[in-house]
Protein backbone atom coordinates (compact mmCIF):
# COMPACT_ATOMS: atom_id res chain seq x y z
CA UNK A 1 0.00 0.00 0.00
CA UNK A 2 1.41 3.35 -1.03
CA UNK A 3 1.71 6.31 1.33
CA UNK A 4 0.77 9.75 -0.02
CA UNK A 5 2.36 13.00 1.13
CA UNK A 6 0.44 16.19 0.35
CA UNK A 7 2.64 19.11 -0.70
CA UNK A 8 0.79 22.44 -0.80
CA UNK A 9 2.06 24.93 -3.38
CA UNK A 10 1.15 28.45 -4.49
CA UNK A 11 -2.27 29.52 -3.18
CA UNK A 12 -4.30 26.39 -3.87
CA UNK A 13 -2.22 23.72 -5.66
CA UNK A 14 -1.42 20.26 -4.39
CA UNK A 15 1.68 18.34 -5.44
CA UNK A 16 1.57 14.65 -4.55
CA UNK A 17 4.44 12.42 -3.39
CA UNK A 18 3.52 8.76 -3.85
CA UNK A 19 5.75 6.85 -1.45
CA UNK A 20 6.36 3.27 -0.44
CA UNK A 21 5.12 2.11 2.98
CA UNK A 22 8.42 3.00 4.67
CA UNK A 23 8.45 6.44 3.00
CA UNK A 24 11.91 5.91 1.55
CA UNK A 25 11.14 6.32 -2.17
CA UNK A 26 8.65 8.47 -4.03
CA UNK A 27 7.18 9.44 -7.36
CA UNK A 28 6.35 13.15 -7.70
CA UNK A 29 3.08 14.20 -9.34
CA UNK A 30 2.76 17.60 -11.07
CA UNK A 31 5.50 19.60 -9.33
CA UNK A 32 4.59 23.17 -10.17
CA UNK A 33 7.14 24.40 -7.64
CA UNK A 34 10.43 22.65 -6.86
CA UNK A 35 11.12 24.29 -3.49
CA UNK A 36 8.53 22.57 -1.26
CA UNK A 37 9.17 19.22 -2.97
CA UNK A 38 12.93 19.37 -2.47
CA UNK A 39 12.42 20.47 1.12
CA UNK A 40 10.31 17.42 1.97
CA UNK A 41 12.61 15.02 0.10
CA UNK A 42 15.54 16.38 2.08
CA UNK A 43 13.82 16.56 5.47
CA UNK A 44 12.43 13.02 5.28
CA UNK A 45 15.39 11.50 3.38
CA UNK A 46 13.17 10.32 0.51
CA UNK A 47 14.67 9.21 -2.80
CA UNK A 48 12.66 10.30 -5.86
CA UNK A 49 12.10 7.64 -8.51
CA UNK A 50 10.35 9.70 -11.16
CA UNK A 51 8.06 12.60 -12.02
CA UNK A 52 4.53 12.15 -13.37
CA UNK A 53 3.03 15.05 -15.32
CA UNK A 54 -0.66 15.31 -16.27
CA UNK A 55 -0.59 18.39 -18.53
CA UNK A 56 1.45 21.38 -19.60
CA UNK A 57 0.17 24.22 -17.41
CA UNK A 58 2.94 26.02 -15.53
CA UNK A 59 1.51 25.33 -12.08
CA UNK A 60 1.99 21.62 -12.83
CA UNK A 61 5.38 21.65 -14.59
CA UNK A 62 7.20 24.75 -13.32
CA UNK A 63 9.25 22.85 -10.76
CA UNK A 64 10.60 20.11 -13.04
CA UNK A 65 13.79 21.97 -13.94
CA UNK A 66 14.61 22.75 -10.31
CA UNK A 67 14.14 19.13 -9.26
CA UNK A 68 16.29 17.91 -12.14
CA UNK A 69 19.09 20.22 -11.05
CA UNK A 70 19.47 18.05 -7.96
CA UNK A 71 18.38 14.77 -9.56
CA UNK A 72 19.51 15.05 -13.20
CA UNK A 73 18.86 11.40 -14.08
CA UNK A 74 15.27 11.37 -12.82
CA UNK A 75 12.83 10.08 -15.46
CA UNK A 76 9.99 12.45 -16.32
CA UNK A 77 6.73 10.97 -17.64
CA UNK A 78 4.13 13.11 -19.38
CA UNK A 79 1.69 13.50 -22.27
CA UNK A 80 3.13 12.95 -25.73
CA UNK A 81 0.67 15.42 -27.29
CA UNK A 82 1.77 18.44 -25.25
CA UNK A 83 4.95 20.49 -25.45
CA UNK A 84 6.59 20.05 -22.05
CA UNK A 85 10.35 20.51 -21.56
CA UNK A 86 12.30 17.68 -19.88
CA UNK A 87 9.85 14.86 -20.67
CA UNK A 88 11.90 11.67 -21.09
CA UNK A 89 9.03 9.19 -21.30
CA UNK A 90 6.16 10.52 -23.49
CA UNK A 91 2.83 8.79 -22.82
CA UNK A 92 -0.26 8.53 -25.01
CA UNK A 93 -2.63 7.16 -22.39
CA UNK A 94 -2.52 3.41 -22.94
CA UNK A 95 0.63 2.49 -21.03
CA UNK A 96 1.31 0.56 -17.84
CA UNK A 97 3.99 1.97 -15.52
CA UNK A 98 5.68 0.00 -12.75
CA UNK A 99 7.80 1.57 -10.03
CA UNK A 100 9.44 -1.35 -8.26
CA UNK A 101 10.89 0.54 -5.29
CA UNK A 102 7.42 1.85 -4.43
CA UNK A 103 5.68 -1.37 -5.45
CA UNK A 104 3.01 0.41 -7.43
CA UNK A 105 1.68 0.03 -10.95
CA UNK A 106 -0.14 2.74 -12.86
CA UNK A 107 -2.47 2.60 -15.80
CA UNK A 108 -2.12 5.76 -17.87
CA UNK A 109 -5.49 7.18 -18.95
CA UNK A 110 -6.02 9.54 -21.86
CA UNK A 111 -8.36 12.22 -20.46
CA UNK A 112 -8.33 15.26 -22.78
CA UNK A 113 -10.60 18.23 -22.33
CA UNK A 114 -9.02 20.61 -19.82
CA UNK A 115 -6.09 20.49 -22.22
CA UNK A 116 -5.87 18.61 -25.49
CA UNK A 117 -3.28 16.10 -24.27
CA UNK A 118 -4.20 15.71 -20.61
CA UNK A 119 -3.48 12.29 -19.06
CA UNK A 120 -4.10 10.74 -15.64
CA UNK A 121 -2.52 7.97 -13.59
CA UNK A 122 -4.57 5.21 -11.96
CA UNK A 123 -3.11 2.67 -9.55
CA UNK A 124 -3.41 1.22 -6.06
CA UNK A 125 -7.02 2.39 -5.92
CA UNK A 126 -6.00 6.01 -6.52
CA UNK A 127 -6.48 8.37 -9.46
CA UNK A 128 -4.08 11.28 -9.95
CA UNK A 129 -6.14 13.32 -12.37
CA UNK A 130 -4.55 16.77 -12.51
CA UNK A 131 -7.24 19.27 -13.48
CA UNK A 132 -9.69 16.90 -15.19
CA UNK A 133 -11.87 16.21 -12.15
CA UNK A 134 -11.99 18.29 -8.99
CA UNK A 135 -13.75 17.66 -5.70
CA UNK A 136 -17.38 18.59 -6.53
CA UNK A 137 -16.33 20.03 -9.88
CA UNK A 138 -14.17 19.69 -12.98
CA UNK A 139 -11.59 21.68 -14.86
CA UNK A 140 -12.26 24.46 -17.32
CA UNK A 141 -11.72 23.77 -21.01
CA UNK A 142 -8.62 25.48 -22.37
CA UNK A 143 -7.30 23.97 -25.60
CA UNK A 144 -9.38 20.80 -25.40
CA UNK A 145 -13.12 20.61 -26.08
CA UNK A 146 -16.24 20.25 -23.96
CA UNK A 147 -17.05 16.99 -25.72
CA UNK A 148 -13.60 15.61 -24.89
CA UNK A 149 -13.91 16.57 -21.25
CA UNK A 150 -17.35 14.99 -20.97
CA UNK A 151 -16.01 11.77 -22.47
CA UNK A 152 -13.02 11.83 -20.14
CA UNK A 153 -15.27 12.18 -17.10
CA UNK A 154 -17.24 9.16 -18.30
CA UNK A 155 -13.98 7.20 -18.12
CA UNK A 156 -13.50 8.35 -14.55
CA UNK A 157 -17.09 7.41 -13.66
CA UNK A 158 -16.37 3.86 -14.84
CA UNK A 159 -13.61 3.36 -12.24
CA UNK A 160 -14.40 1.52 -8.99
CA UNK A 161 -16.53 3.62 -6.62
CA UNK A 162 -13.92 3.31 -3.85
CA UNK A 163 -11.25 5.01 -5.98
CA UNK A 164 -9.58 7.91 -4.19
CA UNK A 165 -9.49 11.04 -6.35
CA UNK A 166 -6.29 13.06 -6.00
CA UNK A 167 -6.92 16.29 -7.89
CA UNK A 168 -4.47 19.17 -8.02
CA UNK A 169 -6.34 22.10 -6.46
CA UNK A 170 -8.20 23.12 -3.31
CA UNK A 171 -11.40 24.25 -5.02
CA UNK A 172 -13.89 22.18 -3.05
CA UNK A 173 -15.92 24.82 -1.25
CA UNK A 174 -16.18 27.01 -4.33
CA UNK A 175 -17.27 24.03 -6.41
CA UNK A 176 -19.89 23.05 -3.86
CA UNK A 177 -21.32 26.56 -4.16
CA UNK A 178 -22.03 26.00 -7.85
CA UNK A 179 -23.18 22.42 -7.27
CA UNK A 180 -25.88 23.87 -5.02
CA UNK A 181 -27.13 25.91 -7.98
CA UNK A 182 -27.61 22.65 -9.85
CA UNK A 183 -29.02 20.60 -6.95
CA UNK A 184 -30.32 23.12 -4.38
CA UNK A 185 -32.23 20.48 -2.43
CA UNK A 186 -29.35 18.02 -2.00
CA UNK A 187 -28.79 17.04 1.60
CA UNK A 188 -25.60 15.27 0.53
CA UNK A 189 -24.19 18.55 -0.76
CA UNK A 190 -24.99 20.36 2.47
CA UNK A 191 -23.32 17.60 4.47
CA UNK A 192 -20.28 17.73 2.22
CA UNK A 193 -20.09 21.50 2.56
CA UNK A 194 -20.09 21.24 6.37
CA UNK A 195 -17.37 18.59 6.26
CA UNK A 196 -15.24 20.64 3.86
CA UNK A 197 -15.59 23.76 6.00
CA UNK A 198 -14.50 21.83 9.08
CA UNK A 199 -11.42 20.49 7.31
CA UNK A 200 -10.43 23.93 6.02
CA UNK A 201 -10.97 25.46 9.46
CA UNK A 202 -8.58 22.81 10.79
CA UNK A 203 -6.07 23.73 8.06
CA UNK A 204 -6.46 20.34 6.41
CA UNK A 205 -6.99 19.56 2.71
CA UNK A 206 -10.43 18.51 1.51
CA UNK A 207 -8.87 16.06 -0.97
CA UNK A 208 -8.55 13.26 -1.79
CA UNK A 209 -12.21 12.35 -2.09
CA UNK A 210 -13.89 9.06 -2.86
CA UNK A 211 -15.32 8.61 -6.33
CA UNK A 212 -18.53 7.40 -4.65
CA UNK A 213 -18.83 10.84 -3.02
CA UNK A 214 -18.23 12.55 -6.36
CA UNK A 215 -20.93 10.42 -7.96
CA UNK A 216 -23.31 11.59 -5.23
CA UNK A 217 -22.43 15.30 -5.12
CA UNK A 218 -20.46 16.37 -8.22
CA UNK A 219 -22.89 17.77 -10.80
CA UNK A 220 -20.46 17.21 -13.67
CA UNK A 221 -20.71 13.47 -13.05
CA UNK A 222 -24.52 13.60 -12.74
CA UNK A 223 -25.47 15.02 -16.13
CA UNK A 224 -27.53 11.93 -16.99
CA UNK A 225 -30.04 12.57 -14.19
CA UNK A 226 -33.41 14.10 -15.19
CA UNK A 227 -33.58 16.62 -12.35
CA UNK A 228 -30.04 17.84 -13.11
CA UNK A 229 -30.94 18.24 -16.79
CA UNK A 230 -34.07 20.19 -15.83
CA UNK A 231 -32.15 22.56 -13.55
CA UNK A 232 -29.44 23.21 -16.14
CA UNK A 233 -32.12 23.92 -18.76
CA UNK A 234 -33.69 26.38 -16.34
CA UNK A 235 -30.35 28.04 -15.61
CA UNK A 236 -29.24 28.32 -19.22
CA UNK A 237 -32.53 28.73 -21.05
CA UNK A 238 -31.64 25.89 -23.42
CA UNK A 239 -33.43 22.68 -24.30
CA UNK A 240 -30.92 19.86 -23.88
CA UNK A 241 -31.06 16.42 -25.43
CA UNK A 242 -28.45 14.24 -23.73
CA UNK A 243 -25.76 14.00 -21.07
CA UNK A 244 -23.10 15.56 -23.29
CA UNK A 245 -25.26 18.60 -24.00
CA UNK A 246 -26.14 18.95 -20.31
CA UNK A 247 -22.45 18.82 -19.44
CA UNK A 248 -21.49 21.43 -22.04
CA UNK A 249 -24.28 23.77 -20.95
CA UNK A 250 -23.43 23.30 -17.26
CA UNK A 251 -19.72 23.98 -17.74
CA UNK A 252 -20.48 27.07 -19.85
CA UNK A 253 -23.03 28.26 -17.27
CA UNK A 254 -20.47 27.98 -14.48
CA UNK A 255 -17.82 29.80 -16.54
CA UNK A 256 -20.20 32.61 -17.44
CA UNK A 257 -22.26 33.22 -14.30
CA UNK A 258 -20.46 31.70 -11.33
CA UNK A 259 -16.69 31.78 -11.70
Amino acid sequence: MSHIITVPAFSDNYIWLICDEKVENAVIVDPGDATPVLSILNEQDITPEGILITHFHHDHVGGIAGILQKYPDLPVYGPVNESIPHITHPLSGSEQLHFEDINIRFEVLNVPGHTAGHIAYYGDGKLFCGDTLFAAGCGRVFNGTLEELHNSLQKVKALPADTLIYCAHEYTLDNIGFAKWVEPDSGSLLAREEQAMALIDANKPTVPSLLSLELETNPFLRTDLPHVKEQVEKGTGKKLQNSAEVFAAMRTWKDRDYD
